[in-house]
């Protein structure tokens, strides 16, 4: 697993910790799978490049909404940015 894999894995777990949702609730809302979301979280696969878009907005939506917090270097070494 590399430091993508990892920070990929600490932010989806992170982002449903936040928002108290399970894998299922969150893959419901992101439009993927159960088995998608547990992967991602497991490190065994990466998302495509449709549903990181999709976690990605999803993030920026519930950051700017207040309900969600993430650390900057968490975000950006994922792959994604705030602004």
């Amino acid at each position: 697993m590399d430091n993508e894999d990892r920070s990929l894995s600490t932010l989806t777990k992170e982002i449903r910790r936040q928002l108290a949702l399970s894998q299922e609730d969150l893959a419901r809302r992101l439009n993927v799978s159960y088995a998608s979301v547990n992967r991602w979280e497991n490190g065994q696969t990466m998302p495509s490049k449709l549903a990181k878009a999709q976690l990605g907005a999803f993030c920026k939506k519930m950051i700017k909404q207040g309900k969600l917090t993430l650390p900057d270097n968490l975000i950006d070494s994922a792959g994604f940015s705030q602004h």
